[in-house]
């Protein structure tokens, strides 16, 4: 994937890491952690402006939330707790939940916003409750916005820096992203698992 991303980026130059970093946010295993790096080394060997890579890469990330986001915004928060209410038992899910999950977002999604852009594994992920929650469409770019600058100026500078050797970015962050997700899939079965037996103890 090194190979084809660095290809991409040398026959199309600044729109090519507008074109990755989109396609990144809507298919997460294309990952920034190899494309904004890989960026970062072409503007050290002067084939490209550092500047407008972070720019670039901003930019492409940012519209990438969209599509996830519109997908939240059409199911709502409505349909969400409907469908809950009817088949979320089997997950021990109910509307309850959603509401509550919403609110917790309402309260605290600009933070989770701004700082899940920086996370790798759920960055694209956390478009879809911004959607369901209504979130406004200038406050969600505003910290989408700030949130991908910063991951870009990240594994864009290190690019830089590190040169020739940008793949140990990727090497360094892959196994970090991997233990974020397993430490998530746990704290999610745990929850799962303590909802059950409420339910099941609600029932005797």
């Amino acid at each position: 994937m090194a190979e084809w991303v660095q290809n991409l980026m040398d026959s199309m130059g600044y729109l090519g890491i507008l074109l990755l970093m989109v396609l990144e946010n809507v298919f997460p295993p294309i990952p920034s952690e190899l494309i904004m790096p890989s960026a970062g080394f072409a503007a050290s060997r002067g084939d490209l402006n550092l500047v407008l890579v972070i720019l670039m890469g901003t930019l492409g990330s940012v519209i990438g939330t969209l599509p996830l986001y519109y997908v939240g915004r059409a199911f709502g928060e409505d349909r969400l707790v409907a469908w809950a209410d009817k088949h979320g038992k089997w997950l021990t899910l109910s509307g309850k939940d959603i509401k509550k999950a919403d609110d917790w977002f309402d309260r605290h999604g600009s933070k989770a916003v701004l700082f899940g852009r920086m996370v790798p594994g759920i960055r694209s992920l956390l478009s879809l409750p911004a959607g369901m929650s209504e979130m406004p469409m200038p406050k969600f770019l505003l910290f989408s916005a700030i949130g991908s600058a910063l991951w870009a100026s990240v594994l864009a500078g290190a690019g830089f820096l590190l040169g020739e050797h940008y793949d140990r970015v990727e090497e360094y962050v892959g196994p970090a992203s991997k233990i974020i997700l397993g430490v998530l899939a746990v704290a999610a079965a745990a929850w799962f698992l303590r909802r059950k037996r409420e339910q099941e103890h609600a029932e005797v």
